[in-house]
């Protein structure tokens, strides 16, 4: 997963908080999310776990997606994270095994 555009929810916990973004090395910047490296809503509101993601082939296509899902409704973002992701796992952890 390093070096790959992706899209990715993180949230505070099961259906809490939700934050999408978007990078091109994800292990990286789920780190700094969780680490609060950066000031701002992540820092804010405590949102650290990482619930979903998809690679991308490129960052034109994962910022597409972002904002794509970033006009969904909650209870979309909701259902997509579950089909993915139903117990909420911190996918961080997975991703660093």
């Amino acid at each position: 997963m390093d070096r790959q555009p992706a899209v990715y929810i993180l949230a505070s916990r099961p259906r809490g908080t939700l934050y999408i973004g978007v990078t091109s090395n994800l292990i990286a910047r789920a780190w700094m999310h969780r680490k609060d490296v950066v000031r701002g809503f992540t820092q804010q509101y405590s949102v650290h776990l990482l619930v979903y993601y998809e690679a991308h082939s490129t960052m034109y296509e994962a910022i597409a997606r972002e904002k794509q899902l970033k006009k969904w409704r909650r209870a979309w973002k909701i259902q997509l994270i579950e089909s993915m992701n139903p117990e909420w796992r911190d996918l961080y952890l997975e991703l660093r095994a």
